[in-house]
């Protein structure tokens, strides 16, 4: 959902935020959706192995195309720096994160190797379409919109939410004209600004001041301006924000807004969908699938089964 540029890692991130101001609990299987976890814990990015295990389902490769068989890879572009979706370690290089750990995990179950290019956000689903990437991820959330012209194949389930400053006087948002007349700092080309946009006229016909959207490519700097008080309000991700709180001081989750899938972007049409769903179906039942997402402390974000293209939740 959220774009963002490859920078740093995200403890870099949230400190170079705090720095313009002034300049993810418990068990995670019985936490909260979202809610922070290990991967949120003492700022640290958690980064036990728990791929380098699987096998290869030789039922799943059955499905691949002939033509991924035959050249044994498999291209994914990632957009980075939206943890605990996707991050980097403190080395500036590494990738680390539920999309990476899910994608690496599902080569393997297809006896394929992986190739990643990192690429921005708002660049990825239309590079699917040129055939550039095989595979895209960047919690893309699956709406009805972009099943139109861009296939999914879940593996999570995350969202929308909101976060304010302490001081804030929000506790609770079930309907965008509560934000009338503030200032909602969001990531370019998301699903939260096409939500922000589409919603916007409905203050000026409650007769309110309209909320001012201010959207960024930046993760680091989506939350400097709520530090700064240049915006009153983020909208991100569930788990992104949940995590991103337990980081930072003076800032607290608001609440969750509306639930999406989120899914392995491919070409509508792609003939891949069927093996990478049978692929995550594969790694729910041998356990690897629980293993990452509590590794990243968002088990109560899981999904029964993998599915391709499901309607948009509502």
């Amino acid at each position: 959902m959220p774009r963002i540029r490859h920078t740093a890692a995200f403890a870099l991130i949230s400190l170079a935020a705090l720095g313009l101001t002034g300049c993810g609990s418990g068990d995670p299987a019985t936490a909260p959706a979202g809610a922070a976890g290990p991967a949120a814990a003492g700022g640290e990015i958690p980064t036990d192995d728990v791929v380098s295990s699987v096998r290869e389902d030789k039922t799943a490769a059955k499905l691949l195309p002939a033509d991924v068989r035959a050249s044994g890879t498999l291209t994914v572009a990632t957009a980075v720096g939206n943890p605990p979706s996707s991050t980097y370690l403190p080395d500036g290089r590494t990738v680390a994160g539920t999309d990476i750990d899910i994608a690496d995990a599902v080569a393997r179950k297809l006896g394929l190797e992986l190739k990643r290019e990192v690429a921005s956000f708002e660049a990825i689903l239309p590079a699917l379409g040129s055939g550039k990437y095989d595979v895209g991820t960047g919690n893309f959330g699956v709406t009805d919109e972009r099943r139109g012209t861009i296939d999914f194949v879940t593996y999570v389930n995350d969202g929308q939410g909101f976060a304010v400053r302490d001081d804030s006087t929000l506790r609770k948002v079930t309907d965008l004209t509560q934000l009338c007349g503030l200032t909602i700092g969001t990531g370019a080309g998301t699903t939260f600004e096409v939500t922000l946009e589409e919603n916007r006229h409905r203050c000026s016909e409650t007769g309110h001041e309209p909320y001012r959207v201010k959207t960024y490519s930046d993760q680091g700097a989506t939350w400097g301006s709520l530090q700064q008080g240049r915006s009153d309000v983020v909208m991100s991700t569930i788990n992104g924000l949940r995590y991103a709180v337990e980081q930072q001081r003076g800032v607290r989750f608001l609440n969750e807004f509306k639930r999406l899938d989120v899914g392995f972007a491919l070409k509508k049409g792609s003939p891949l969908a069927p093996a990478l769903r049978a692929a995550v179906n594969g790694l729910e039942a041998d356990g690897t699938y629980e293993r990452i997402l509590r590794k990243w402390g968002i088990t109560a974000s899981a999904i029964e089964t993998s599915r391709i293209s499901p309607p948009e939740i509502r």
